[in-house]
């Protein structure tokens, strides 16, 4: 089994979640029981678990945290009339836009990640959105790489300003597009967090997508979390990890992807070359904030393993499982002891 942890690391869009039935969990010991709730939000599941005796007060608190969710989205989607990063593409190359704090937080935590993977992460990507499609088989297509290299010079992070103290934000060239698409789900899983602690909830999950925070236990023991086999069915893991208080979040190239002669094309695309990321199958990040996790985890898929493994020895708190190209697994030795690998990840292209 090709698995091994980085010596790096001296102390982190998909992944499949495998810890607990979707049905209510009685425990024998207590009257506490596990009660979920889950909808559709920012374009993928998004479910929420707690661990408690009082139904009503958990049903009150995920009622909050659906409508936060719905007010992000409403302020950070690229298809809502008026959001926030719509208006802001619109006014690319002409003027500053006012924008909210929540989307001033969320462009400061990404230019943070941009600086960490030295322009692999970058929001800006958002112009090559409309060439690249991967709907599950329809208008699945490889698109006219000359365009895309056309596009390529309006891929760039640092000619996004953003002036907090005005409230601002500015593409400062033409046809720019921002996405945060891949930052947004996990700062609203953070101010999730946040609401169900104000409400009086210690032992819950919040999952949207591939990205989750865990708090707490559940019957007593830490969450039990799984990460899905890449080339695998999808409801097979190769890793389990307890998790308490973390959160967690995958990024990988088989949820929204298509094969064609051979090779497969997916939806964490290169700014540098505008072509799907080839380096990776998928990229676990396990580590304290959702936001970070939810950018690091794509930031790192698009380093590649060894450039991603090397940021990852920078960063404190923060580990990873990363499964390569070639699937050799490759984990931070913070995860030493807490990580279960159950099988070598299926190999197929």
């Amino acid at each position: 089994m090709r698995v091994r942890a980085s010596a790096f690391v001296s102390f982190v869009s998909v992944s499949f979640i495998s810890f607990v039935s979707l049905t209510a969990c009685q425990s024998s010991a207590s009257a506490s029981h596990l009660f979920e709730r889950s909808r559709v939000s920012m374009g993928s599941s998004l479910r929420l678990s707690a661990w408690m005796a009082d139904d009503a007060g958990a049903s009150s608190a995920f009622d909050e945290v659906f409508g936060e969710f719905d007010r992000l989205e409403a302020l950070m989607s690229v298809w809502r009339e008026g959001s926030d990063i719509r208006r802001l593409n619109e006014a690319a190359g002409a003027h500053a836009v006012r924008v909210s704090s929540d989307t001033i937080a969320v462009l400061q935590a990404a230019r943070q990640v941009s600086e960490w993977t030295g322009g692999k992460f970058d929001v800006t990507f958002g112009v090559l959105s409309d060439l690249w499609r991967f709907d599950h088989d329809r208008d699945n297509r490889i698109p006219d790489l000359a365009e895309v290299r056309r596009r390529l010079p309006l891929i760039d992070y640092r000619a996004l300003h953003v002036d907090e103290a005005a409230g601002t934000a500015f593409l400062v060239r033409a046809g720019m597009r921002a996405n945060l698409g891949g930052v947004g789900k996990g700062y609203a899983i953070d101010r999730a967090v946040e609401i169900l602690r104000r409400r009086g909830l210690r032992d819950f999950m919040i999952q949207a997508g591939g990205d989750l925070y865990v708090a707490g236990t559940k019957d007593g023991r830490a969450w039990r979390l799984g990460i899905q086999d890449p080339r695998g069915a999808a409801d097979r893991v190769f890793a389990t990890i307890d998790l308490s208080d973390r959160t967690f979040s995958t990024s990988g190239d088989y949820e929204r992807a298509f094969v064609k002669d051979g090779r497969r094309y997916h939806h964490i695309i290169d700014p540098s070359t505008g072509e799907p990321a080839a380096g990776c199958r998928s990229v676990t990040i396990v580590t304290d904030s959702a936001l970070l996790a939810d950018g690091l985890s794509t930031g790192v898929f698009l380093l590649g393993p060894e450039a991603g493994m090397a940021l990852l020895a920078r960063l404190p708190r923060v580990d990873a499982v990363i499964v390569t190209a070639k699937n050799d697994v490759l984990i931070t030795p913070g995860l030493k002891g807490r990580l279960e690998v159950l099988a070598q990840p299926t190999d197929s292209p």
